[in-house]
């Protein structure tokens, strides 16, 4: 695999990559899913970011899959005035996520993150809206109507996707002979 040089440290492409084909059907699924609830629906961009932290070791490629994501689903939102709220989201919402992978126990991490992870973008999305834009609905109807089964949508799918790509991710990097051995 060829690398890109910093000053620091080196980044995989790999890792790059990866990043951003998560975020790209993250970016489908969101883009093509409509709106269940006063112009909202479940994110399912959320899946594919919780997926790329937890899969990928190195921090400045889940920060930027981050950014992409928080950029991707401001573009594709249907929430009137949703643009901020979806970029200060999922900027919260990936710190979170990240600290959440450093202290969860490894039996919980997929349930946790699922859960956690998306209550804290719902909240912080409904709340950065009701700010910027104002509401369609009462914060606690949509957070009953569209941050719950989003919630369980999103545990779901990400009990599915994580181990397959948890799996597909350690076997290239089993095959990669340009990793160092010592991780």
């Amino acid at each position: 695999m060829r690398r890109v040089e910093t000053s620091k440290a080196e980044i995989r492409v790999a890792d790059l990559v990866l990043a951003g084909l998560m975020v790209a059907v993250g970016f489908v699924l969101h883009g093509v899913f409509p709106g269940i609830f006063a112009g909202m629906k479940p994110d399912f961009s959320l899946i594919m970011l919780f997926v790329a932290i937890m899969v990928i070791p190195d921090t400045r490629v889940k920060v930027v899959a981050g950014l992409a994501t928080a950029i991707i689903t401001a573009m594709t939102t249907t929430f009137p005035g949703g643009q901020i709220a979806n970029i200060v989201d999922k900027i919260i919402t990936t710190a979170v996520v990240m600290g959440l992978t450093a202290l969860l126990p490894r039996q919980i991490l997929v349930l946790g993150v699922g859960v956690l992870g998306t209550l804290v973008s719902g909240t912080v999305f409904l709340g950065t809206a009701a700010l910027v834009s104002g509401l369609p609905a009462s914060f606690i109807s949509l957070m009953i109507a569209v941050v719950l089964p989003a919630t369980a949508i999103n545990t779901i799918g990400l009990l599915v996707l994580y181990p397959l790509a948890a799996k597909l991710y350690s076997m290239q990097m089993a095959y990669d002979p340009s990793v160092e051995r010592a991780r």
